[in-house]
């Protein structure tokens, strides 16, 4: 018979050693109940939410896919395809769409405010602005959602530079949100394998630069890396990216898992990540889930592909690269095109230009966020391989707006110049959309155009009492176009200029 002293020792053991498989499986049922609540709390989500229309959910069968590269080989392969894709369009969602003036705003009524087909051209389609002589050309590719009309000034600026410009329609956009629920990393980079070498056909193998807004920088740097890699052709002159989609949120990684639900019945809502009125006639404002795991792995596939090639140590990771951000954007990290994209490419070759939010001191007091860290970063480290330009106010105290410059390797300012340009009145930042437009832009600009007749989603300035119009309310409050676009426009120009130079 043992000790009092010995049981009370083995009932103490005892309990040490349950304890732990106590607590583990305590642990376990409340990770049970969180994934079902999640689970449960999805499936409510994918239930409800806002009624799916045509657009929404129309497949149009003419549509581009890598696929179709057997029988669509060439631009005009591609034009005939976009034409029969648009008629399509007219007949499925078009055609079955009310109309009347309760549905001026709708983009798929006919003969709304809204509808892309009242104006010529129909920037929801591919453009070509040629040249008789042409000094190099240039390819646009747009963003997720986008359409070519938001390269459209800065191709207009680059083919009157003497360039022979093609405005790319990226699968799945210009037409109807549903388009984006089927597209994927192959349709979009055969498109932009079409694009250029249509481009270097056309002007007899002069230099071919490419410029990427949004997701069309990922496509741009893969279709190079791949070229550089002797995949593919012509190797780009040189590159201009613009609000680069480097990186997204980590939380966009769970966006194939929620696509994947939206094929049970009952749960077609997980399709999209937002739905909500089409009245843009040029950007969708319904956003599939697809599109987000799409731009998710191809943001992870270039950031791979760069760091492998650096790691390399080719004599070239990219062409000369020229990158426009702003500190502050919603849609795409900022951090990541320093840490994913420009520190991994050779030295005193590449430069960031970066716009800061707008310092005047009045504007300062109602930031949430200061992104001052990272401005600090790029501007006081010595351990930067490409040039940093920061385009920011003079002082707190003024809207007025310079530009600050720094080589590579420096942490000091090297130059700074007055751009003869200030903050709008009430305008405290840029936005991921607001880089390539220009501030006379007739949709999207700072003041609608003369002609009353044309739709105008620019400063809006409507107030009221909120849940009263269709338009979100963060919708309108977004910037949508750049009062700093000249700038951007010539520093885009001289780069191209610069690299399409003979020996550059």
């Amino acid at each position: 018979m043992g000790s009092p002293t010995g049981s009370s020792r083995r009932g103490v053991d005892g309990d040490a050693m349950l304890q732990p498989k106590t607590i583990l499986m305590a642990r376990r049922r409340s990770a049970v109940t969180v994934l079902v609540g999640l689970l449960c709390a999805l499936v409510l989500q994918g239930c409800g939410g806002p009624k799916l229309e045509p657009w929404h959910t129309e497949e149009l069968t003419e549509e581009f896919t890598a696929d179709r590269a057997d029988t669509v080989q060439s631009f005009e392969d591609y034009l005939a395809l976009e034409e029969r894709l648009f008629a399509e369009l007219d007949d499925k969602i078009y055609a079955q769409t009310d109309t009347g003036p309760e549905h001026r705003l709708d983009r798929y009524s006919s003969g709304s405010a809204a509808d892309p087909r009242q104006a010529e051209p129909n920037w929801n389609a591919s453009f070509e602005l040629t040249s008789d002589a042409p000094r190099g050309a240039v390819l646009l590719i747009h963003g997720m959602s986008d359409s070519p009309y938001a390269l459209r000034a800065l191709g207009e600026a680059l083919n009157r530079r003497g360039y022979w410009v093609v405005g790319m329609r990226m699968p799945g956009h210009g037409t109807a949100p549903s388009g984006l629920r089927s597209i994927n990393r192959r349709d979009m980079a055969a498109a932009v394998r079409i694009g250029m070498a249509h481009l270097e056909r056309e002007t007899e193998g002069k230099p071919v630069h490419m410029v990427g807004y949004s997701t069309g920088a990922p496509l741009a740097i893969e279709f190079a890396l791949d070229a550089l890699e002797g995949k593919a052709a012509p190797a780009p002159a040189s590159l201009v990216l613009i609000s680069p989609a480097i990186g997204i949120h980590p939380a966009a990684g769970l966006a194939g898992f929620k696509n994947a639900l939206s094929g049970l019945p009952g749960l077609d809502g997980f399709a999209y990540l937002q739905i909500q009125p089409e009245f843009d006639p040029y950007k969708y404002n319904s956003f599939a889930t697809n599109a987000a795991s799409v731009v998710h792995n191809l943001t992870l596939s270039v950031a791979s592909r760069i760091e492998n090639r650096d790691a390399l140590n080719p004599e070239i990771v990219l062409p000369p690269v020229l990158v426009f951000k702003s500190t502050v954007d919603a849609t795409v990290t900022t951090g990541a095109v320093v840490d994913n994209l420009m520190e991994h490419l050779q030295p005193n070759r590449h430069e960031l230009v970066l716009f800061d939010i707008n310092r005047f001191a009045d504007s300062y007091r109602l930031l949430i966020d200061d992104p001052a860290p990272l401005t600090r970063r790029v501007m006081e480290g010595d351990a930067l391989p490409f040039t940093v330009t920061l385009v920011t106010n003079e002082n707190p105290e003024t809207t007025a707006v310079v530009s600050k410059s720094k080589a590579p390797f420096s942490p000091d300012v090297s130059e700074t110049r007055d751009l003869g340009l200030s903050w709008p009145a009430g305008v405290i930042s840029l936005s991921h959309v607001a880089l390539p437009i220009p501030p006379d832009d007739p949709l999207y600009g700072q003041r609608p155009p003369d002609n009353d007749a044309f739709l105008f989603l620019g400063q809006l300035g409507v107030q009221g009492e909120r849940g009263l119009v269709t338009i979100p309310a963060d919708w309108m409050f977004r910037l949508r176009y750049n009062p700093f676009y000249d700038y951007l426009e010539s520093r885009t120009l001289d780069w191209v200029d610069n690299a399409n130079a003979p020996g550059s």
